[in-house]
């Protein structure tokens, strides 16, 4: 809107309110809103606990990019020293990987038997 339409003294505008009248029903107030019904959320939004894994890590990256690519950085930085590590010392590399993969190994298990008993 234009200060020349909002300064017509013709009586010409859109509508024509005084002081105490009520508002105008806005047939788009409820666009979008998530408590509308046509779609959205509402009360029926999911707990951060109820996303899985990776939905968790895309928020998490949505709410602060640069956080995200930071991570990303450290992890090639890591990757580029743990690839180096395997061709400077290739036999301590494979000891320490079998090491790591048994204790993943270990982890998961211990994820894997928690969930069940737990759910």
């Amino acid at each position: 809107m234009t200060d020349e339409a909002e300064s017509r003294v013709d009586g010409g505008a859109d509508t024509e309110r005084r002081a105490g009248d009520p508002e105008p029903a806005d047939p788009d107030a409820g666009a979008g809103r998530p408590d509308a019904g046509d779609g959205g959320f509402g009360d029926d939004a999911p707990s951060f606990g109820d996303l899985s894994l990776p939905q968790r890590v895309f928020v998490a990256a949505v709410q602060n990019p640069t956080r995200g690519v930071v991570i990303v950085g450290l992890l090639a930085f890591g990757f580029s020293f743990y690839v180096a590590f395997w061709l400077v010392f290739p036999r301590i590399a494979a000891f320490m990987s079998a090491i790591g993969a048994v204790l993943v190994a270990i982890v998961a298990l211990v994820y894997l038997i928690s969930d069940r008993l737990s759910g």
